[in-house]
């Protein structure tokens, strides 16, 4: 299953457990973020179109970090005009890890372990009464080979 959302006016094809750079996104570093505008979602041969976007469908993830990109220099110049200015820029980003696809809008059931059965007191191991039968035939060993040392032609 992947989806196709739009953030910070672009758009990202994704899927469960994928990390992607956003533009900056509110959330401290282990936040959970829903991603509502979903453009399309693919879930195997199903797949649903938005117009614009996809009724109820929300993409959740988990923020891993707060980072910058590179520097991008910007460097503008007026030939004969004796002007010239160079700038830096440093996008702020979000580091995101997709943990949910949600088509309808309703979480994934969490798979939970069921709790073990508590024994009772009158509950005691069976114990296997059959008498091992001696007559199973067993792995036999292949034969060593001979590894006496080869005649040398003279």
């Amino acid at each position: 299953m992947f989806a196709v959302i739009k953030t910070g006016g672009k758009q990202y094809k994704v899927a469960k457990d994928d990390v992607i750079r956003v533009e900056k996104l509110e959330g401290a570093a282990g936040a959970s973020v829903e991603l509502k505008n979903v453009m399309m979602v693919v879930n195997g041969a199903d797949v649903t179109v938005g117009t614009p976007t996809v009724e109820g469908a929300v993409v959740t993830a988990e923020v891993v970090e707060q980072t910058r990109g590179a520097k991008i220099i910007v460097f503008k110049k007026k030939r004969r005009k004796d002007y010239q200015r160079t700038r830096g820029h440093r996008q702020e980003l979000t580091v995101l890890r997709v943990t949910d696809i949600a088509p309808d809008g309703k979480k994934a059931a969490a798979k939970t372990k069921a709790a073990p059965k508590a024994k009772k007191a009158d509950d005691k191991p069976v114990q296997d009464t059959k008498a091992k039968d001696d007559s199973t035939p067993t792995a036999e060993k292949a034969p060593a080979k001979n590894t006496a040392p080869k005649k040398v032609a003279a």
